[in-house]
Formats: structure tokens, sequence, C-alpha cells
């Protein structure tokens, strides 16, 4: 480095506890955004592009019933055939295609931003991955952030173009507050009237239960995804001896003695917790994904895809 490079060279600020240190603009990242968009569509190669939009009746151009005609009707619609044959007057109805709409709900609650951030850089890497695959595949894609409430929304968007846009706000993106997902989604319905596929990406650490959230999503129609982020570290059984445990989220603390009674029962209690989320998203045919931090992204984005988590 040179005396000017020394001089003028800007020192890099030191990143926010809570924020998203990965960088979404980096070249490497781009190219794999391109690769895994370019694996979606081989994957739904032969699918009919009607097969992934939600359909309702309208004026589009595939036939799908006869109605009877009644007065103001648009006779532009009159089935012609049917009246020369039986003299019936009846109303060829059709089937209109609406763009998919997925919503990309990140939790940013502060058990997301332990370890450096490391569950929420990677629940962002996967968010912007599927998101360029939604754009890709002309669906409509927004994002929103939750701990405790709604904190933060992309309204929807749609064109490849405007995926840079979607990177922006997730690099923006900075962890607060406690999970709370059953209000948080609650708020989340009342402010998209539109149904749609909603993909959370979450390490589902909600002390009321992160049940109560994906049963908003499911008792208003929309089509819930969980994507679980999971951090080995946050079972680590390595801790010993006399320790003063301090929640991330609440402040809370408790004092506890280490020992390997107690270390085999945290071990049993978080096997019996990934059970009843597993057994809790299949009786409800939600499509779950426990994802771990040290597996690369597009290796999580490519699993997805391949499981139909988001080529319905």
């Amino acid at each position: 480095m040179d005396l000017l490079d020394r001089l003028f060279r800007r020192k890099a600020a030191a990143p926010k506890k809570g924020a998203v240190t990965v960088d979404l603009f980096d070249d490497e990242f781009l190219k794999k955004l391109s690769t895994l968009a370019l694996m979606s569509r081989r994957a739904v190669a032969g699918v009919r592009r009607g097969e992934r939009r939600a359909k309702k009746r309208g004026s589009g151009v595939e036939f799908a019933d006869h109605r009877p005609y009644v007065p103001g009707d648009d006779i532009r619609f009159l089935d012609v055939g049917i009246y020369q044959r039986f003299g019936k007057l009846l109303l060829r109805l059709f089937e209109e295609e609406e763009d998919l709409s997925i919503y990309f709900l990140i939790d940013t609650s502060l058990s997301m931003a332990t370890h450096e951030s490391a569950k929420l850089n990677h629940a962002v890497q996967i968010a912007a991955a599927l998101c360029y695959v939604g754009l890709s595949g002309l669906d409509r894609v927004s994002v929103t952030t939750l701990g405790e409430r709604v904190s933060g929304r992309l309204p929807a968007t749609r064109g490849k173009q405007r995926v840079f846009r979607i990177l922006k706000f997730l690099s923006e993106i900075e962890a607060e507050g406690e999970t709370k997902l059953g209000p948080a989604l609650k708020a989340f319905v009342a402010q998209n009237k539109r149904r749609g596929m909603a993909v959370l990406l979450s390490d589902l650490f909600d002390p009321e239960g992160f049940e109560a959230g994906i049963n908003v999503l499911r008792f208003n129609k929309f089509d819930p995804v969980v994507i679980q982020l999971v951090d080995e570290r946050d079972h680590d059984g390595k801790l010993t001896g006399d320790l003063n445990l301090v929640d991330v989220e609440t402040g809370a603390s408790r004092e506890v003695s280490m020992n390997p009674e107690v270390q085999k029962k945290l071990r049993a209690e978080t096997e019996q917790r990934q059970i009843a989320i597993e057994r809790f998203c299949s009786s409800r045919g939600v499509p779950h994904f426990a994802v771990s931090v040290k597996t690369p992204f597009d290796q999580v984005v490519l699993s997805v895809l391949r499981a139909g988590g988001l080529l319905r």
C-alpha cells in the first residue's frame, strides 16, 4: 500500500452488533444467484407455467366452464355453437392466471444474532437466493422482518431487475428485541390481504411456542414454508462449572451448575424439541427444512427447490 492509499483510505466501520455482516453484492454471490435461478428453471422444465400460478375465474384464455346468460353479460362470451345446436344462451367462463405471491418472513429477534449473526447471515443469503429464483419465475416477491412485531417491510415487486432493491433491504437488516411469532404474524396477515406462499426463516426460539405463528398463517389461507436456522453452538455441551446464563433477548439470568447430568438433560430436551417441530409441521402439511449454518446457502436453496418447497 503506497502513501496516498494510507492517507486517503477510509477505515471500514465496525459492524453493529446484530447487523448483517455478509456481502450480498459480492460478485461470487451474485454469480451463484444466477446459477440457482437457471437450475430452478431446469427443475420445472416440462411443467406448465400456469401450474405455478393461482387460478381464478375471469376472462383469461383457458376455457373452464359455462353458466347461463343473464342480461348485462358481455355477449362476446356467448357460446355460439351451443346456441346453434341447442338454442341455449350460455356464457363461456375462462381461467385467469394470477402471479404467485411469495412472502419471505425473516426473524430478526436477537437470538438470530448470536455467534456473530451466523443465523441471520445465513437467513438473508437464503432469502436473497430464493427471492431471485421467484423473480426469475415472474412471481411477486416481498420481504418482511419481524420479532416482537413487524419491524420492516419491502412491498411486493417482480422482475429480475428488482433483485438489487431486495439485496439492499436485506443488507440493512438489524436484529433486535424478542421472538413473538404469534403477534408478529397476526400483524403481517392484517397488512397483506393478497394470499400466497409465506416462507418463514427463523430459529423458532419463541418462548410462547412457534406453533401459534404457523397457525396464524394457515388459518388465514397462506401456504407456510418453514426454514429453521440451526447453529449447533446454541447447544454447546462444552460449557462446564458454575455459570450465569443470560437470555440474549430478555436479559433474564439464571445461575446453573453445568455438569454431565445437566448436559445430558439439555441434549435430550433439544432433541425432543426438534422432534416436536418436525411432527407439528409434518402433521399439518407444512414443508419444514432444518438448516445448519454450516451448510452453504446454495446447497440449502437447491434442497428446498428439489423438495418442492417453492415449486408448486
